[in-house]
């Protein structure tokens, strides 16, 4: 291991995650609400998961999407929260730098692939309020397989540099993180080589990727808004609407965590550190969490298979 402080240039063997300074003596307490949010986002997006899979009738774009949302949420919250429960727990701080570039690359994999399923679900809704007659031609399974592919080849190929130039830096201050997982803008800080690089790829790759993508949404919603209340029945209207609430809280609760998360990056020297270390936890800890709960209470056709599955049960 290598030691807390060395002003020499090395590559770190390993890194020491640090949790949240200043609460070490409650951090046992604090893994408990994290442990409690980790269960329940592993339960929920696997019950999600298995609702969609195996009931037929559920085989439609919209809940194909909420699978992927599922499967993006198991993969963040299984890749951020173990190891930071072992920081609280048993202070097991340590992770090798191959392990957090993984454990980093695979978190902004997730989040990007969240980011682009949210977008397709805007897209859905688009199709099946605006242009409706058009509903099943456009959005065939295979158009839905190959959005998926183009989500998850778009989110390794535009996070995948980031970690090439990551492992040519050298650090020359500590291998000490003071956080519960690996950050990219954490670990760029402790090197003492040139990160203009580094810092301008991250920040292209937030606007052109999350930046762009939230545009497209709101682009979206306005001309779904636009077409629903040009709907001559009122029912109608409400229907229509009803069908984009549970998306429109997704997407809220998506963005604003992300924005906590960036805002924690940027002014972390006027803010405690105890603090930005849970502003920057939001994004990977109550939208997996979050996300199973909404679709489960606020879509009929989920909250009615989850009761009669609990009732068999």
């Amino acid at each position: 291991m290598m030691p807390s402080e060395n002003h020499s240039s090395f590559v770190p063997v390993s890194f020491i995650l640090t949790g949240f300074r200043g609460t070490e003596e409650s951090q046992v307490w604090i893994s408990i609400p994290f442990c409690l949010m980790y269960v329940a986002a592993l339960f929920g997006n696997s019950l999600l998961l298995f609702i969609i899979v195996t009931e037929r009738s559920l085989h439609e774009p919209m809940y194909l999407f909420v699978s992927m949302l599922a499967t993006a949420d198991l993969l963040l919250s299984t890749t951020a929260v173990p190891k930071m429960l072992a920081v609280f727990c048993f202070k097991a701080g340590e992770i090798s730098f191959a392990a957090c570039l993984t454990q980093m690359f695979f978190i902004h994999v997730s989040l990007t692939s969240e980011s682009g399923i949210l977008l397709a679900m805007a897209f859905d809704r688009y199709v099946a309020i605006c242009t409706p007659l058009r509903y099943t031609t456009v959005l065939t399974k295979p158009m839905i397989g190959k959005i998926g592919l183009a989500v998850v080849t778009r989110s390794f190929c535009v996070f995948f540099p980031y970690i090439v130039l990551l492992k040519r830096l050298k650090f020359c201050r500590t291998n000490v993180l003071p956080h519960t997982y690996c950050q990219e803008w954490a670990v760029t800080r402790l090197a003492c080589d040139d990160i203009t690089v580094d810092t301008w790829y991250s920040r292209t790759v937030a606007i052109l990727a999350f930046g762009l993508d939230a545009v497209l949404i709101v682009v979206s919603y306005v001309l779904i808004l636009k077409a629903v209340f040009q709907l001559p029945i009122k029912d109608a209207r409400v229907k229509a609407l009803r069908t984009c609430g549970s998306h429109i809280c997704v997407i809220l609760m998506f963005y604003i965590s992300s924005f906590f998360s960036y805002f924690a990056h940027q002014y972390g020297h006027i803010i405690p550190s105890y603090i930005l270390n849970l502003l920057a936890n939001n994004h990977v800890l109550f939208p997996p969490m979050l996300n199973p709960i909404i679709y489960g209470v606020t879509t009929k056709e989920i909250l009615k298979r989850v009761i009669n599955l609990f009732c068999l049960c």
